[in-house]
């Protein structure tokens, strides 16, 4: 079965969705598996969870360098000046995901409507 194999408009959705949730489900199940017989501490959680900062970290900076889209016509010094103050609304108002994003998000929004 392929993504061309219906010729119906919501076909190329529900693909996606099966797919992706065929894809991750297994491993979450067998990350909840393994995730209640170790130790938080264990040598393998502090790899893992090192590994995914590492490709957060890459993908966030990936988007700053190389844009793609309409984020391609702002400057660097936009998306700089987004990311940190995103990074010090984390760290400074009580280091809540959420405040980072939207903070981050707003800079980015007033710049690329300003035109910078």
């Amino acid at each position: 079965m392929t993504i061309g194999s219906i010729d119906a408009w919501w076909w190329p959705y529900a693909f996606v969705l099966i797919a992706g949730w065929a894809m991750t489900y297994p491993w979450r199940a067998f990350g909840v598996f393994l995730g209640g017989r170790l130790r938080d501490d264990a040598e393998i959680l502090v790899l893992v969870r090192s590994i995914a900062t590492a490709l957060v970290a890459a993908v966030v900076g990936n988007l700053i360098c190389f844009p793609a889209g309409p984020a391609a016509d702002t400057t660097l010094a936009l998306r700089l000046a987004a990311a940190l103050a995103g990074f010090a609304a984390y760290f400074f108002i009580g280091r809540k995901i959420l405040i980072g994003i939207i903070v981050a998000e707003a800079v980015f929004g007033l710049g690329f409507y300003l035109g910078y």
